[in-house]
């Protein structure tokens, strides 16, 4: 992924962004502190295909809601059990479940949440305002990881530092996956008692 990002720079950010957002964008902070990308358009374009990935999800949930979570769901750890829990409470407090959703990666229900947005038919400029505000701080917060470590790459620099840099973004993507799992498990055990 570095490399496509070294090759192609700002044409690969934004397909890279919708397909893998978190990954991208702290490899993207990582390569402003080197200096090979400036931070405003790549900021803008991970912005925005994020974004566009994110709209993607809610139009399948939008046009074809159930259907799609009953055919495909099990590929993308979505059951009709989790939408109709998230969908139940989604309409009343959908601005905080879609802000919330975006800055802690959906606490594990990520892709169930942008579903059920579009599933429970939630007006489309609201769903693009307040996941637009979250995708500010969210973008915002993983190019700051890839930055600081972007830091710690500089001053050991080389095949050690690349190594060192490399094993940190896995470590920390690992650690943000766990923390969602672990919320998730924590939510669906309270919700089953």
């Amino acid at each position: 992924m570095i490399e496509l990002l070294l090759t192609y720079k700002y044409f690969i950010l934004f397909p890279l962004a919708m397909i893998e957002g978190p990954f991208v964008m702290m490899i993207s902070g990582l390569l402003v502190k080197t200096g090979q990308l400036d931070f405003v358009p790549t900021y803008i374009l991970l912005m925005t295909g994020d974004l566009t990935g994110d709209m993607g999800w809610y139009g399948v949930g939008y046009l074809w809601g159930m259907p799609f979570v009953r055919k495909f769901g099990k590929f993308f750890n979505v059951t009709e059990e989790n939408v109709e829990k998230v969908r139940s409470i989604f309409h009343r407090y959908n601005a905080t479940i879609i802000f919330l959703s975006k800055i802690t990666m959906g606490l594990g229900f990520a892709l169930a949440n942008l579903i059920t947005a579009g599933l429970s038919k939630i007006p489309f400029k609201r769903f693009v305002f307040w996941n637009a505000l979250g995708g500010l701080l969210w973008t915002a917060g993983l190019m700051a990881i890839g930055f600081s470590l972007g830091n710690f790459y500089l001053k050991l620099n080389g095949i050690f530092g690349l190594m060192s840099t490399f094993a940190s973004f896995v470590i920390v993507f690992i650690i943000l996956m766990n923390m969602a799992k672990y919320v998730r498990n924590k939510v669906m055990n309270k919700n089953s008692l």
